[in-house]
């Protein structure tokens, strides 16, 4: 499969591609700053920018899917959109947040009172983004939210997965990158959550 992974060199987006491309997946990783790119089989890093709708656009014809894993605060939703839709491909995947996730019905973890103010704006940029994408008609979309604690740690394949409620366990809500990346992976061979958000953890 030809897919494309934008933010490509950041911790989610590196290990994404590292389990794609063990997958024999044909890559092209997508970074502002291509030399940061690990060397793997089946990977092309491209230097790409995630405000410009052209040359997006063009980065991501010919692909059978895009997944961003952006920074929500450094990008901007609409250019995306346009520039996958632009580029012909039909199938979208995002590196969610976990702001945006239910701690019960109705309420969010982004507004208990003890969530970091560091991560306020972007885990509300995070939050508006899944809004606009559950408008989105063209495209078939997943956001995958990690857990609350998205940590550099092994990878095990021992997860659960879940929908727009937070998954805690013994050791609260936690999911490693390694373990995140499967659950996208497994998402892109075989998907389950079309038009959709679900989450990941332990």
């Amino acid at each position: 499969m030809k897919i494309a992974v934008i933010g490509a060199s950041g911790r989610a987006g590196s290990e994404i591609l590292k389990e794609l491309a063990a997958r024999g997946h044909s890559l092209t990783a997508i970074a502002r700053n291509p030399a940061r790119i690990a060397p793997l089989p089946g990977i092309t890093a491209r230097q790409g920018d995630v405000r410009d709708q052209a040359g997006l656009a063009a980065l991501l014809a010919g692909q059978d899917v895009v997944i961003s894993s952006v920074m929500f605060l450094d990008s901007d939703v609409e250019t995306l959109l346009s520039a996958i839709r632009q580029a012909g491909v039909a199938r979208y995947l995002v590196v969610g947040g976990a702001g945006s996730l239910e701690v019960a019905p109705g309420a969010r973890l982004l507004d208990q009172p003890g969530f970091p103010a560091a991560y306020h704006a972007e885990a509300s940029a995070g939050a508006a983004f899944l809004d606009r994408l559950r408008q989105e008609t063209a495209l078939d979309w997943s956001f995958l939210s990690p857990s609350a604690e998205f940590f550099v740690g092994p990878r095990t394949a021992k997860f659960r997965l879940g929908g727009d409620q937070l998954l805690t366990g013994p050791e609260g809500s936690r999911i490693s990158f390694a373990d995140y990346a499967i659950a996208m992976a497994d998402e892109v061979e075989r998907p389950a959550h079309s038009r959709r958000r679900f989450t990941v953890g332990y």
